[in-house]
């Protein structure tokens, strides 16, 4: 049989394309603003994970600018041989400090990251517990490392506490959650993590992707947020949300750094950041802490669009955060609501099964500090608009 049949018998992408319900890979013709160009027409992006608005910023452009006439456009190698530069540990450094860890690791992507750095510390005999709703370069980390996979029900507390008593007292066990989930924006309830992994002798790992620059006084994240980030073993976290450029970084005790930074096969065999994408991060670590009115500004963004969803009549779930689930309950109607409100201007993206389950689709809208009042309201017009069409509300 030849393997590719598979390939030659897919037919769902032609299949929804026809329908005028193909929402994915949309060509953009402009920078990642609050404002994108697709197809000629101006977007107002309501679907973006830049947060704070950085990846436009004249100093985050200058630094990987200047970046680039220093070093060139790459490493041509890994860190682990001929691609490690100066800056990539100094950004390792700033970013220990910034999160009040002892060391750092920074890794190609947010996706590399959880891969490696899961495969690492999950032996063949250890357990690693999950969310069921976590990221799934969390599920394929855990698939790499060969450990004994478990997962609790979405942020059920006596589901994990099921899980933790029932395993095996002789093995190392690691805890690994969302800060923030990535598809409705809710917050894991971190202090009672904590408390059932000290009760049971396991470890914490937390990704806080949609955490960083967001959570926190000083937008460190979940930990921060709930005033218990002594009580996190790592931090896991990506340059693609708010700190405007691609790749990701662990943050830890200074004997589990380098640990994964010895074992980690997704950073010892890849090549490094690139040198623009570290000094675009490093600046917008730098922009973060001097300039808290953006956080501000973000988060008053965000309880403005969650009481408009609300009073609109909009399902937005348990969202506390600049992500805010819209949630349809129809993969049709979604397909549908998408493509009125890219009629009326706006920009969002629908998450149908598997992304989420059966019943729970939805379209994922985000926030950022850079979006105007005026904005706002266009996009809240928008959805009244189509949402009244559908009959959603």
């Amino acid at each position: 049989m030849d393997i590719f049949t598979k390939c030659f018998e897919f037919k769902e992408a032609e299949e929804v394309k026809a329908a005028g319900y193909y929402f994915i890979f949309r060509r953009i013709e402009s920078a990642q603003d609050t404002e994108v160009t697709v197809g000629g027409r101006r977007l107002i992006m309501a679907g973006s994970n830049n947060y704070l608005g950085l990846t436009s910023h004249p100093r985050v452009k200058e630094a990987a600018i200047k970046a680039i006439e220093k070093y060139g456009s790459g490493c041509a190698g890994s860190r682990f041989l001929n691609g490690n530069l100066d800056i990539h540990e100094e950004l390792e450094a700033k970013l220990a400090g910034f999160f009040h860890k002892e060391a750092a690791v920074v890794f190609a992507t947010g996706y590399q990251t959880n891969l490696g750095t899961i495969a690492a510390l999950v032996g063949r005999n250890d357990e690693v517990i999950l969310d069921k709703f976590d990221h799934a370069s969390i599920i394929d980390g855990c698939r790499l490392s060969f450990g004994k996979v478990r997962k609790f029900r979405h942020n059920d507390m006596r589901d994990l506490e099921r899980v933790l008593s029932t395993a095996n007292d002789k093995v190392g066990k690691l805890i690994v959650v969302d800060g923030v989930f990535s598809m409705e924006g809710d917050i894991t309830p971190l202090p009672e993590v904590i408390a059932l992994a000290k009760k049971y002798g396991a470890r914490i790992m937390v990704d806080d992707a949609h955490a960083v620059g967001v959570l926190g006084a000083g937008g460190r994240g979940t930990g921060e947020h709930f005033h218990c980030e002594d009580d996190v073993d790592v931090i896991m976290g990506t340059y693609s949300k708010s700190l405007a450029a691609i790749g990701g970084f662990i943050v830890a005790s200074q004997k589990v750094a380098d640990y994964i930074k010895h074992l980690a096969r997704s950073l010892i065999f890849s090549a490094s950041l690139a040198p623009a994408l570290v000094a675009a991060a490093s600046t917008a670590l730098d922009i973060i802490q001097e300039e808290p009115g953006l956080r501000e500004r973000l988060w008053h963004n965000t309880h403005k669009m969650l009481k408009g969803f609300q009073e609109l009549g909009f399902d937005t779930g348990t969202s506390e955060t600049p992500i805010i689930p819209i949630i349809i309950g129809d993969q049709m109607k979604t397909f549908q609501m998408c493509g009125l409100l890219q009629e009326y201007g706006v920009f969002v993206n629908p998450v149908v099964s598997p992304a989420v389950p059966p019943g729970r689709e939805l379209l994922r809208t985000s926030y950022m500090a850079t979006h105007t009042e005026e904005q706002l309201d266009r996009i809240l017009d928008a959805f009244g608009k189509a949402g009244r069409q559908l009959g959603i509300i």
